[in-house]
């Protein structure tokens, strides 16, 4: 028999099955293991609900009858003071601090989709993710990246004033249909690399996992608005060609998270980013300035992730870098019979620049084109070099990079 005063609860006329368990919970763990409970109630059968959820739980428990006729339960915190939460596994830390700028080093299939810091119970169904390791995706800027890119997404019907009036001479729509055609299938492999990706990564990442989440929706919004800037005049796309198509398709093959984003974002996206900006400055109307203006801005945003990724994974694993030079060098000789950037863009682009078909209208438009090459290459050798490459091999990856852009 009890003989001293633990604290007790009525459970009232509440039966277990309609809450009281709750009450009886949050009793229990205010008190060591060991420590007593007393529970009464009035609810039909509630002691001997009471008694087999403590049988499962494999907390003591004792019935007593008091001199009013009222039956008081003492229940007994299990010494496993956990009960069903004994050899819970613990998640790591959801927020992340001086004492733990990262999450785990590696992430464990039996943690499967828990919240990172929660505490996951014995049995639970193991998951695997082929991306459970900290150093094959991470980036220290993964977590205010995805913060800017949930602030600054953009709904196309608002952003863009698709009523503005222009019209423009046939040739010049000609050459925009054609350079938006171009970019929506380069954009579609955009949005499917990470995609691929995305969910073979480990949800304890989640900061990477929910940046690239938002990567996917960009690439999604920029192939609607290519889309509708393509059609708006009521024609059909332009062409696609054999070369780009294949191109892109060696993006498809770096089974590598690291390689693709190298491949993908470093180099690519990089490069469209000079080309969006190129199309900003020579939109010859608002809707694709507008466009060019937007779309960029992501763009930007992806690039800053792939470095931040890559400058994090070759702090770690320095000779990384082979891999991805080995990795530029193989696509390259892929791609060294294909015809590359097709001449249908290339002119489109050269007309955009020039605004018209006269020589010397052509004559600068093609001198504007050849100036955004070269800036598109200084760049590729800017971010080599921030990666580690020395001078010399960044200037000879650069121009391996292929002629198609992405």
């Amino acid at each position: 028999m009890v003989t001293s005063s633990p604290p007790t609860i009525d459970i009232e006329a509440l039966g277990l099955d309609e809450g009281a368990l709750l009450l009886v919970r949050k009793a229990l763990l205010q008190l060591a293991p060991g420590a007593v409970l007393g529970v009464t109630g009035r609810a039909p059968g509630w002691s001997s609900h009471l008694l087999a959820w403590c049988r499962s739980q494999g907390h003591g428990f004792e019935l007593e009858e008091r001199p009013d006729g009222r039956l008081m339960a003492w229940v007994r915190r299990s010494d496993q003071a956990e009960g069903r939460w004994l050899g819970a596994q613990s998640t790591g830390r959801a927020v992340l601090g001086q004492e733990q700028p990262w999450p785990a080093e590696q992430a464990q299939a039996s943690w499967g989709l828990a919240a990172r810091g929660a505490k996951v119970e014995a049995g639970s169904p193991p998951m695997g993710f082929a991306l459970n390791r900290r150093d094959e995706l991470w980036a220290a800027t993964a977590g205010e990246l995805y913060r800017q890119a949930a602030a600054a997404q953009w709904d196309p019907e608002a952003a863009i004033d698709w009523q503005a009036p222009f019209e423009l001479p046939d040739a010049v729509e000609t050459a925009v249909v054609q350079v938006m055609t171009y970019l929506i299938e380069n954009e579609n492999a955009a949005l499917l690399v990470p995609a691929r990706h995305l969910g073979q990564i480990h949800p304890h990442y989640r900061e990477v996992m929910q940046l690239l989440a938002l990567q996917c929706a960009d690439e999604a919004r920029h192939v609607e608005v290519f889309t509708r800037r393509a059609t708006l005049k009521g024609r059909e796309p332009g062409l696609s060609t054999a070369g780009g198509q294949t191109s892109l398709r060696t993006l498809f093959e770096a089974s590598d998270f690291s390689q693709a984003t190298f491949l993908l974002s470093v180099l690519g996206e990089g490069t469209f980013v000079n080309l969006l900006n190129f199309l900003h400055a020579h939109a010859p109307d608002p809707v694709t300035r507008q466009i060019a203006r937007l779309t960029a801005r992501d763009e930007a945003r992806h690039v800053a992730f792939g470095m931040a990724h890559l400058e994090h994974r070759l702090s770690v694993q320095p000779d990384y870098q082979i891999r991805l030079r080995n990795a530029m060098e193989q696509r390259y000789d892929e791609l060294s019979t294909s015809a590359g950037l097709n001449e249908e863009v290339f002119d489109a682009l050269v007309l955009l620049a020039a605004g018209s078909l006269t020589p010397e209208a052509v004559r600068h438009g093609h001198q504007a084109v050849q100036t955004l090459k070269q800036e598109m290459a200084g760049g590729r050798k800017a971010r080599l070099s921030r990666l580690g490459f020395e001078r010399s091999e960044a200037q000879r990856l650069s121009d391996m990079h292929t002629r198609n852009f992405m």
